[in-house]
């Protein structure tokens, strides 16, 4: 019988710990026996650490945009990429409308940037105050000092659950200046030491 070691490594430190385990084994996860929940999700599917987004576009009243997390590269020919942002999006609604918005990379230094773009808008307050934007090409705000950018038109929408996943044609893009990007991992950001 061979034997199995596992070995995981923390977020912060490096330490490591191993388990050995017996063939056949057999593994259960937190689910066994009852429905997965929407908590079970975030903390499981939290390891996977993300980059953040936050998609503008401008509407006749101003710039508007959401923090992202779920975003990815989806086809190279044609150029697409995918958000796919929470169906109780009310910003995401009119950005469907316009058309066509930016998705901004951030970096390690644009923390307050995230949280200040995941609030919800409904509150009146303009997230862009303070922030001096530039244009993309098709109208939607870049954000300053971002990793890149990539200014895109909605192809589609399909349904996602409880988010909808969203399809774009990748008009323009560019890379900015040589930070760390934000990584989010375990509910939290990772700092760069």
């Amino acid at each position: 019988m061979s034997r199995t070691t596992l070995l995981r490594v923390g977020p912060v430190q490096q330490s490591h710990y191993s388990e050995v385990m017996s063939e056949p084994a057999v593994t259960t996860g937190r689910a066994a026996g009852v429905e997965v929940t929407p908590r079970m999700m975030k903390t499981v599917l939290g390891n996977f650490g993300t980059g953040v987004t936050v998609v503008t576009a401008v509407a006749p009243d101003g710039p508007l945009g959401f923090t992202c997390q779920t975003f990815a590269s989806l086809s190279l020919s044609p150029p697409l990429i995918s958000i796919c942002p929470a169906r109780t999006s009310r910003t995401w609604g009119q950005i469907r409308e316009i058309g066509s918005f930016c998705v901004n990379i951030l970096a390690d230094a644009h923390g307050a940037w995230s949280d200040n773009f995941a609030v919800s808008g409904a509150d009146g307050r303009n997230k862009f105050d303070g922030i001096d934007y530039l244009t993309a090409p098709g109208g939607a705000p870049i954000l300053p000092g971002v990793l890149a950018w990539v200014d895109c038109t909605l192809r589609a929408e399909y349904d996602g659950g409880d988010h909808t996943i969203v399809v774009a044609d990748v008009m323009d893009l560019d890379a900015g200046p040589d930070f760390n990007p934000l990584f989010y991992f375990r509910g939290d950001y990772l700092r760069n030491a």
